[in-house]
C-alpha cells in the first residue's frame, strides 16, 4: 500500500511540474514567438559585420545556415558597407548602378555571361558573399528581411492589442498578405525560363519590401488571434488540472501524515 501511494505521489508531482510548464508556455508563447523572430531576423543581418570585421569563419556559418531557407541571390539582397544598399539586375531599371556592373569586376564571376539567366549564374549569385566596394550580403534577401522584421514589429503590436483583436479576414489576407506578394514574385518568376510568358521582369527592391512587409503583417493579424484564443483555451484547461493535482497531492500527503 506504502509503496502504491509512493509511486502515486511520484506521479502527481510529475503531472504538476509538466502542467506548471505548459501554463508557463501558454502564458508566454508570445514573447517566445517575438523572441525567435528577433533572432532568426537579427542573425541574418550579422554576416556583413562579421565581413567586415574579418570573422569570415562566423559569416560563413551564418550563410550556409540560411542557406536552406532562402535563395539568397546577391542581386535581390541587402548589402552592408558598400557603395549601395542593394545592386539590382539591370533589367530592373532601377536607376541604381546594376548588379552586371559590379559583379563584372569580380573574379568570383569570371567566366559568367551576367546577362543570361542560367544556372551558372544563379548558383555564383548565391554564394557570393560581397566584397569591400559592394559590401557584404546579408543572409536572407530583401523580401524575406521584410516578411520576418515585419512579423516582428506586428508581433510587438499586438501585445498591446491582443485582448480585442479579432483575425483578419480571410479574404482580407488573401487580397492584401497574399495578393501583392503573388502578384510581384509570379510576375517575375513567369517571366524567367522554362515560361518565359513575357518579356523579363525583375522585381525592384522596394516592391519586394513592401509586398514582404505586407505579408508578414497580415500573417500576424491573421494567426496571432487564433493563437491567442488557443492558448487561453490551453491555460484554463492545463490549470484546471494542475489545481485537481495539487489538491489530490495535498490529500494524499495529510493522508500519510
Amino acid at each position: 500500500m506504502a509503496s502504491e501511494q509512493t509511486l502515486d505521489e511520484r506521479d502527481l508531482r510529475r503531472m504538476i511540474r509538466t502542467n506548471r510548464l505548459v501554463l508557463r508556455l501558454a502564458r508566454h508563447w508570445l514573447i517566445l514567438v517575438l523572441g525567435f523572430l528577433l533572432l532568426y531576423t537579427g542573425l541574418s543581418l550579422t554576416p556583413p559585420l562579421f565581413m567586415k570585421a574579418g570573422w569570415t569563419g562566423a559569416a560563413d556559418v551564418l550563410y550556409k545556415v540560411y542557406a536552406p531557407l532562402c535563395h539568397q541571390f546577391a542581386f535581390r539582397s541587402w548589402f552592408f558597407f558598400g557603395e549601395q544598399l542593394a545592386y539590382p539586375r539591370q533589367v530592373a531599371g532601377s536607376g541604381l548602378g546594376s548588379f552586371e556592373t559590379y559583379a563584372a569586376q569580380d573574379p568570383h564571376f569570371a567566366g559568367i555571361d551576367l546577362a543570361v539567366w542560367s544556372a551558372d549564374l544563379q548558383l555564383k549569385a548565391r554564394s557570393f558573399q560581397g566584397n569591400e566596394q559592394m559590401g557584404y550580403k546579408t543572409a536572407l534577401c530583401e523580401r524575406d528581411v521584410a516578411i520576418y522584421g515585419m512579423m516582428f514589429l506586428a508581433g510587438l503590436l499586438f501585445g498591446r492589442a491582443r485582448r480585442w483583436l479579432r483575425p483578419a479576414p480571410l479574404l482580407l489576407y488573401v487580397l492584401l498578405g497574399l495578393g501583392p506578394l503573388g502578384l510581384d514574385g509570379f510576375s517575375q518568376m513567369f517571366s524567367y525560363t522554362p515560361f518565359e510568358f513575357w518579356p523579363i521582369r525583375e522585381s525592384l527592391p522596394h516592391y519586394r519590401v513592401i509586398t514582404g512587409a505586407l505579408f508578414g503583417l497580415m500573417n500576424v493579424w491573421l494567426a496571432f488571434p487564433y493563437l491567442e484564443m488557443s492558448m487561453n483555451e490551453t491555460r484554463a484547461a492545463v490549470g484546471k488540472k494542475l489545481r485537481l493535482a495539487e489538491q489530490r497531492l495535498a490529500a494524499l500527503q495529510a493522508a500519510q501524515r
